[in-house]
């Protein structure tokens, strides 16, 4: 029986797909390849390009493939672009989405884990956020990302299907063999951003926004390195496959820190001066998010491994210092 991981090519699950091999598992990846990349792709993964929104070709998939569950991270997830474009965004998450239930109640799969996101919460009424706490996205992004944890809600009382959302903060980071790393195309997570100066493929980083009401007027992030997300998604599926009733659980530090905090943190990390250009705030961007984990670590055992951000920095900078343009270049 396998795992089968949706968006296996991209930043998170690649990194995934890497952790369920070391524990010895079998690992089914889709990926339409839009965002992701195929040398992400770990080599003894069987890789099928399939776009989920086609439920026909993902049928066959499922047809081919003995699988026990499902780990779900094929969605489009850039803030602003949902803001300019949330068709795009309702099409892809929520349509394809959509397509993945049908075929999971049709070949009787009911595992699933989902790849949520703090956006769900918008605006925090306190801090660190608890599950238990409204839920109001201030961007389409996260409000198409609750969306689909609901679709899954009402599909589990239908069709007795199982599922975890997990939602999380800042992933950051790269693979401790340095095989695989943070690459998007274009690039729009804050670390990645902040590397390609000193990578000297970027001249500066842009803080879009001094002036919310943090202690240094820059947004505030819960940072969590991309190998402990992949141990919390692979201890969902577990727990489903263990008989555990679906749930949603926070993955986060605990801690937050700013942009500029961060921009620091990188400048210490490479010894670059790495300059800053202020630019007016994005749209749907909250003042700050940071996660209470304290429910993953209980129920699902999670034990992250690296919880300072200079060491998930200083892991991020070792991958984007021998691959200063990603996987460009890289194909084939």
């Amino acid at each position: 029986m396998a795992i089968l991981v949706l968006g296996g090519a991209g930043y998170i699950g690649s990194h995934t797909v890497y952790s369920i091999f070391d524990a010895g598992r079998d690992v089914v990846v889709v990926d339409n390849l839009q965002t992701g990349f195929r040398r992400a792709v770990h080599p003894a993964a069987r890789f099928y390009e399939v776009d989920i929104r086609d439920t026909a070709a993902l049928s066959a998939v499922f047809d081919q493939e003995e699988i026990e569950g499902v780990i779900h991270f094929a969605a489009s997830s850039q803030v602003g672009e949902s803001m300019t474009d949330p068709l795009k965004y309702y099409d892809n998450n929520v349509g394809g989405t959509i397509s993945l239930l049908c075929v999971m109640v049709d070949h009787g799969v009911g595992n699933l884990v989902f790849s949520s996101t703090a956006a769900t919460y918008g605006e925090p009424e306190r801090v660190p956020i608890l599950e238990t706490d409204r839920t109001a996205p201030t961007n389409c992004y996260g409000e198409t990302k609750l969306t689909m944890e609901k679709m899954m809600g009402w599909v589990g009382r239908a069709h007795g299907l199982r599922s975890v959302a997990l939602r999380y903060f800042n992933a950051a980071g790269a693979h401790v063999s340095g095989a695989i790393g943070e690459a998007h195309n274009p690039e729009s997570h804050l670390i990645p951003l902040i590397l390609q100066v000193p990578a000297g493929t970027r001249e500066s980083i842009t803080v879009f926004g001094d002036d919310y009401p943090t202690p240094d007027g820059t947004c505030i992030r819960d940072y969590i390195h991309v190998t402990d997300l992949a141990q919390a998604h692979m201890l969902a599926v577990d727990y489903l496959i263990g008989g555990g009733a679906s749930d949603v659980f926070n993955l986060g530090s605990g801690t937050g820190f700013s942009v500029n905090e961060m921009v620091e943190v990188a400048r210490e990390v490479t010894g670059h001066p790495i300059p800053v250009v202020v630019s007016p705030r994005r749209a749907g961007d909250p003042a700050q998010l940071i996660a209470s984990a304290a429910k993953a670590k209980e129920v699902l055992g999670w034990k992250p491994e690296y919880d300072d951000v200079r060491s998930i920095v200083a892991s991020a900078w070792t991958w984007h210092e021998g691959h200063p343009r990603g996987y460009e270049g890289q194909e084939g």
